[in-house]
């Protein structure tokens, strides 16, 4: 039996911290569905079909890996895919609050459905979509945490 997990989020844009969970999931878990929120509360600098497209360059040589957009709730997404397991990143103390009320809604919504928290390496801990935005609006080399054609897709968006 294939036992699959959904890692969803903006991805706006995706940092080698999600590529580290995406690759470490994917030891873990059969098939990784990586779930692409249309829209919400953030507002997006990349279309849901831009980050959809980044992503699927990501993981283009990773089997078992998938790529698709969802709006919604989570848990209806996931019930209507036949996935129980979602995967989600911790990056510090400050995300665990946010993530544990979300998990614990979940699994209100759909008792069924289990929450797996992974921490990225060290050396993506710190790194946040947001912030890497905002380094490249001021000029800012951020090579060392996104993929080179990441960096270029944020500079011409940006600069």
């Amino acid at each position: 039996m294939e036992v699959a997990v959904v890692y969803a989020g903006t991805f706006d844009p995706v940092t080698y911290g999600h590529i580290d969970l995406i690759k470490r999931g994917r030891k873990i878990f059969d098939k990784l569905i990586l779930a692409v929120a249309e829209s919400n509360h953030k507002g997006t600098l990349f279309t849901v079909e831009e980050r959809v497209e980044i992503l699927k360059e990501v993981v283009k040589d990773m089997p078992g890996v998938e790529v698709e957009q969802f709006s919604g709730l989570l848990v209806d997404y996931m019930r209507n895919r036949g996935v129980r397991v979602a995967l989600r990143g911790l990056r510090a103390i400050s995300d665990f609050e946010h993530e544990f009320q979300i998990a614990l809604t979940n699994r209100k919504l759909d008792k069924e459905i289990e929450t797996i928290f992974m921490m990225p390496k060290e050396e993506y801990s710190y790194i946040s979509s947001s912030i890497l935005k905002e380094v490249v609006r001021l000029g800012g080399d951020v090579k060392e945490f996104v993929p080179p054609f990441v960096q270029k897709k944020l500079e011409k968006k940006l600069r």
